[in-house]
Formats: structure tokens, sequence, C-alpha cells
């Protein structure tokens, strides 16, 4: 009941203030009629099932839709394999959200590197037997191919009011940019994004001191990235989380395990109970997600420019005041402690039974 008052009592808040806006609107089309001025509308477009900073920013995503700071829209899974798919449903439903939409990609990346293989999730079981985790779908060959799924949820929202978090692959994003107009929406790809999308935020590119170094999101599928900023429309902002950013936030093993201390039969927990997780993976998703619901003010951003990447994956940043790109930079010690308890408080909290 505690938390029934204070979910309620934050949404109240959220629609008698102005609105939230992260990046800047674009209001040239004609269609409008006034900015879309609401919490965030989120797609979340995730390689589940390698990494396990995905979990997390599902968690995360999942708590501020719960108070009110942002609405779900659905998931895209960039990760090919309907048990990829599964990994997600099993999240969304222990978060209480099993209806939420997933989509996912059918002719993307092949083969790509798994760094903590936790695909087999879905599949866990209690002493008894039964599954440990509910899911909400039983047909994972019905689902749409991601880009369909945008395009559906995109065409249903106001214009200029969709963030997209894309915490993995951009084979979705592409595929979506060179789709064409049908029986979703008479606008093709780019024309669709221009008119109802805000901001993309995306974990990936490699800027600053580090710009030698290769995107690994995008090397792994080099066309679909080059074809995403070929094709992405211009007015429309992209704020980047590179590597660097949060390389310095790690949430260890030891950590997580002691944090969820009510239950073993957490989906994140058996993750991190079940495989090796000990791979020095960092919270870089979750700063993408924090950034897109809770605004640039907690960031240290670039000035505005344009991003373009080469063959072989180098994240080239041009400065220009009318570009559309700008770039998470690196915190310090204090910073990354304070966006890590961000992290663990969400993790010790969220779904507690007493919560």
């Amino acid at each position: 009941m505690r938390r029934v008052k204070f979910i309620l009592a934050l949404q109240l808040t959220i629609l008698v203030a102005s609105g939230f806006t992260a990046c800047t609107d674009y209001d040239d089309n004609p269609a409008d009629s006034q900015s879309y001025a609401g919490v965030p509308l989120i797609i979340l477009d995730t390689d589940i099932g390698s990494s396990t900073d995905d979990l997390f920013a599902m968690q995360m995503l999942h708590r501020y839709h719960d108070e009110g700071r942002c609405r779900l829209l659905g998931t895209v899974v960039n990760r090919e394999g309907e048990d990829c798919a599964a990994c997600a449903d099993v999240m969304n439903t222990y978060f209480h959200h099993g209806d939420l939409p997933i989509g996912l990609i059918r002719n993307g990346i092949k083969t790509p590197k798994v760094w903590i293989d936790y695909q087999n999730l879905p599949n866990h079981t209690l002493a008894d037997g039964s599954p440990m985790f509910a899911r909400t779908l039983s047909d994972y060959a019905s689902l749409p191919d991601g880009w369909q799924l945008y395009r559906r949820l995109l065409a249903a929202q106001p214009n200029h009011s969709v963030s997209i978090v894309s915490i993995g692959f951009v084979c979705c994003l592409a595929q979506l940019l060179e789709s064409e107009a049908d029986e979703l929406s008479p606008l093709d790809g780019p024309e669709l994004v221009r008119q109802k999308v805000k901001c993309l935020y995306i974990m990936g590119g490699v800027f600053g001191d580090a710009v030698e170094k290769k995107e690994y999101n995008f090397l792994q599928g080099i066309g679909f990235a080059q074809t995403l900023f070929r094709l992405w429309p211009s007015e429309v902002d992209i704020i980047f989380t590179p590597g660097e950013a949060g390389d310095g936030i790690a949430y260890t093993p030891e950590q997580v395990i002691a944090d969820v201390d009510w239950t073993d039969n957490h989906p994140i927990k058996q993750v991190y109970m079940n495989y090796e997780c000990d791979t020095g993976q960092k919270m870089w998703d979750l700063l993408a997600v924090i950034n897109a619901v809770e605004g640039d003010s907690l960031f240290t951003l670039s000035e505005r420019g344009t991003v373009s990447v080469t063959d072989d994956a180098e994240t080239v940043f041009t400065a220009s005041p009318t570009g559309n790109c700008r770039y998470q930079k690196p915190g310090d010690a204090t910073w990354n402690a304070a966006m890590l308890e961000r992290v663990r408080s969400v993790n010790r909290l969220y779904s507690r039974p007493d919560y």
C-alpha cells in the first residue's frame, strides 16, 4: 500500500508539472498541433542474452515506468534467437509488465560473441520441477520483426514524443530506416523517425582520448551501423553513451547477489548465481537509460556535432553547432559511485515483498 500511494502521488506530480524534455524538440512539422510535453515514451532496443547490464537496464526502466517517470512502450530484441526474446519476456513478466510487446531480429548479426551466456534463464526450475519464472508469451515464432514493431509503436504516438534507448546492435534500427510505407504508416522509415522520435540514446561510439578504438556494437554489423548513420534524420537528436563513460562503474557479482538478499528466485540474481559473470561487466547500458528518463543535467555532454562510422567501426565526431549528436563524457570517482548507487538501490528494493 505504501508503494501504491507513493506511485500515485508521484504520477500526480508529474501530470501537474509541465512535462520532461531532455532533447531538443523540432516542431517544424505542420501536422503538429502542439509540442509533446508528457513523460518520456520509451522503446528499448536490447541485445539481451549476452551482457548483464541489459538486465539492469530493463529492471530500471520497469521501475521508472511504475513510478510514472516514463512509459515503456515495448522491447525490441536485436540479438537473434527466440531464447533471447524469452529472456525479455521473463523480465517483463517478472516486473509485472508482461503485456508489453516484444519484437525480435530475424535477419541480423549472425553468431555474434556471447559474453555471458544466460539464454537458458527462461528454463530455470524450482525444486519441484515447475518453472521458476512465469512468462506471458508462448509462441515466440509469431512475434513481429523488430523493425515492424518499431513501425507499429511509432505510428501510434504523438509527434516528436518517443525516446529510443538502443543498448546493443543497431540492426533493427537500420531495418526500420530502410522500411517503406505500409499498412501501419504511410511514411517511410526515415520520415516516420523524423516525425515521431524525439531522441535516440545509444550505447555506442568511441570518442575523446579513446577515439582510435573500434566500437564493438557497430563493428559486429558495420553495414547496419553505416545504414543507421546514413539514413538517420539530421533533425532528430542522438546522445551516445560511449564505453569510456561507463568504464568506472563496476557492479561486482558479490554486490549483486548480496543486494538481492530476500530471495534466490530473482532473474538477475539467478544469472549471477548460475553463470560466469565475473567478466569485468560495467554498467554501460544504464547510462543511456538514466539519460533518457532523468535528463541531461546528471551528465557532462560534449558540444554538438555530427558522427559518421568508418569501415573499421571508428566513430568520427565533427563539431558543429547545428549537429544533432552529443556524447556523454566520463565522470570522476564521485560521479561513478553515485551512478552505481542508483543501480544498486533499484536492485535492492524493486520487487522486494515489503517494498
